[in-house]
């Protein structure tokens, strides 16, 4: 196996340097006739990583780059940028850079590969600052405290505004951001899938610090190299050390749910990168697209606190548009947003535009050097659809179509070996943990440096009205039996059960998180004579909403099945509820607790009066241990292998 991965790398990259040599021919030839020089002087069309489809550059001479002969040509694409003084850091602030990013990083070697494809890791639970963290290391006596990185390790020119912002925030933010620090620029994967509410913020700044540091540190290693080449024409024999790029210009990617988080990422950007230090290029264009329409009521930020579930307008607030893809460019005096394709530094998306954006050119080149890749809101991307997710990171880091005018002198070697997926570093950021989320972690994290999942220990929720849920398990021995093993339980067992009593067979909610669930046991219930039912989805338009919430309360449905997704997107309150289902425990552990107390929304209801049962496995681990607890997971799971 590893020998036919190694020809298809090897023709594969043939295969471009041949394309490649080929335009640069056709290009010499165009300079040696007139005619066909000509035509060359067309503007060339690429395309925008933006909403349009395309738009219409002229050569990267023009605007901010049209600058004195004696500043230095960024070999990547051609465009002219300041050379960038202060390479006085002190040798941390490079050494974890060029150790793991350099053109011969020595963690890259054969063994290590070889660890990362059997998955054997050095498996330890550790102590990183506040935070407990199991850190899958490669085998070596080194612990993880010696492979910590500091503060030293950023660069100087980013260290100092941040640290003068760190001095006005909270000791608490302090601490978030100073445990981040530690960890992310050392090249480790992350997994946090424990992010309180209020720590968001703090921890966007972090990242963004560690990526705007990174893409600066590339950068400055891009200029010296062109000083260096420069400085060497009259030389007999050119530099040879100079392998400072991948195939393509953009290096960090973030994917983000929706538009609104791309206005928390590039304020998080942005607040490392001050003006008048920097200026920040087609700002207003981005506010009216990413923003609310100037005319438009953002109900959820304007309502009073408490109106509304303060995660819900965290996540929902601001433009929820689940379709856009913008880049972002740096130099060393500005940012620019909305940057072409292939001009970019730092590219935010959504999986679905993203995805849109790979089927429509049919290629997926700008993916192909991306070196840092941030995960934000996993919790959200679950609730759309994760076939995205997939599709993207399958055409992560693989070899491109096109040359790209790429200068190949200048590549790293490990690009060209196929081996930047073994050095891309994965942060992925949740409030919780997911089955998905998790498998992901395990199967497509295959970062050399190692990975850290941060560990929680969950309290149990409090249940209103001192209600006492039945938490009735089944037998499940394989998870790809799981969904079948858990309608038959709910067939034959459960709702039979229900439909034998009067009381409990009326004013009864159905919560099923799985739309493939949801779907499943709809089909079965329309199959059932005598079963009076209405349904939720995310599909349901607001005048079924209406309909179906009207039909509960008074009565004349007994059932009432709900989606996850559907509650997720819309949060109704529903009233009318004496009796309970969960098909399975929800993702999203405040919607138990929600479902418990809608019934005491109507006057006269004792807890008494309501019931709650609850059907689960041992694959349900996850979902349980938020809701009972940690403890009471262990406690529930004991009769379970």
């Amino acid at each position: 196996m590893a020998a036919e991965d190694a020809n298809s790398a090897t023709t594969k990259l043939l295969t471009l340097l041949n394309v490649s040599a080929l335009k640069s021919r056709k290009r010499d030839r165009g300079i040696d006739d007139p005619h066909t020089q000509t035509k060359g002087n067309k503007r060339r069309r690429s395309v925008a990583f933006t909403e349009d489809s395309a738009l219409e550059t002229t050569s990267p001479t023009s605007q901010e780059d049209a600058k004195p002969s004696s500043e230095i040509v960024n070999a990547n694409d051609g465009t002219v940028v300041v050379d960038d003084p202060g390479y006085g850091d002190p040798e941390d602030a490079t050494s974890f850079y060029e150790r793991h990013f350099g053109a011969n990083p020595k963690v890259l070697t054969e063994k290590s590969r070889m660890h990362v494809d059997q998955n054997s890791w050095k498996t330890t639970r550790e102590k990183v600052g506040a935070l407990t963290v199991v850190a899958s290391l490669p085998p070596g006596p080194t612990p993880l405290a010696k492979m910590l990185a500091n503060r030293t390790a950023i660069l100087e020119r980013l260290r100092k505004p941040f640290l003068d912002r760190l001095a006005k925030q909270t000791q608490e933010s302090v601490h978030v951001q100073n445990e981040l620090l530690s960890i992310l620029p050392a090249h480790f994967d992350l997994y946090h899938p424990a992010i309180p509410l209020d720590h968001h913020q703090s921890i966007r700044e972090a990242i963004a610090l560690h990526a705007l540091d990174h893409v600066t540190k590339k950068r400055r290693r891009i200029l010296k190299n062109n000083e260096r080449i420069s400085n060497a024409k009259d030389a007999p024999e050119p530099p040879e050390d100079i392998q400072d790029q991948g195939f393509t210009r953009p290096s960090v990617l973030v994917l983000l749910p929706f538009r609104s988080f791309a206005v928390h990422w590039v304020n998080a950007l942005t607040s490392h990168t001050p003006r008048p230090s920097f200026q920040i290029e087609n700002h207003s264009r981005f506010l009216s697209e990413y923003g609310l329409p100037p005319d438009a009521v953002d109900k959820l930020a304007a309502a009073e606190k408490g109106t509304y579930p303060d995660d819900h307008v965290e996540m929902f607030k601001g433009n929820v548009d689940d379709n856009f893809r913008i880049g972002v460019k740096l130099t060393r005096k500005s940012v620019k947003l909305f940057a072409e394709f292939y001009g970019c530094d730092i590219i935010l998306a959504s999986p679905l535009g993203l995805r849109m954006s790979i089927e429509k050119e049919k290629n997926a080149d700008f993916l192909s050097s991306i070196e840092i890749l941030v995960m934000d809101q996993m919790n959200a991307m679950v609730m759309q659809n994760w076939d995205h997710i997939e599709y993207v990171l399958s055409h992560m880091n693989r070899f491109p179509s096109e040359s790209h005018d790429a200068d190949f002198s200048r590549i790293k070697p490990w690009y060209l070996d196929g081996h930047s997926a073994y050095l891309r570093q994965s942060i992925l950021l949740s409030p919780f943990e997911t089955s998905e989320i998790r498998a992901l972690y395990h199967r497509k994290l295959t970062n050399i440096a190692g990975k850290i999942r941060v560990e929680k220990v969950w309290p149990a929720l409090q249940v209103p009205g001192s209600l006492e849920p039945l938490f009735a398990s089944f037998d499940c021995l394989n998870p790809q039996d799981e969904a079948g093993k858990r309608f038959d339980c709910f067939t034959t067992q459960l709702l039979p059960k229900l439909l034998k009593s009067a009381v409990q067979s009326s004013n009864a909610i159905v919560f099923i998180p799985s739309s493939f669930d949801f779907i499943r046991v709809h089909n079965y219930f329309r199959k059932q004579t005598g079963l009076d039912f209405a349904t939720l989805s995310e599909y349901s338009s607001n005048q079924d909403i209406s309909r179906a919430r009207q039909a509960f309360f008074t009565g004349k449905k007994s059932f009432l099945l709900i989606s996850e997704r559907f509650h997720f997107y819309r949060r109704y309150k529903i009233r009318g509820i004496r009796n309970i289902i969960f098909y399975a425990l929800p993702e999203h552990p405040q919607f138990f607790s929600e479902f418990l107390s809608y019934p005491f929304l109507d006057d006269g209801v004792d807890p008494i009066d309501v019931s709650c049962q609850v059907m689960y496995c041992k694959y349900d681990w996850f979902r349980l241990e938020r809701i009972v607890g940690t403890a009471g997971a262990r406690s529930l799971m004991q009769g379970y292998s």
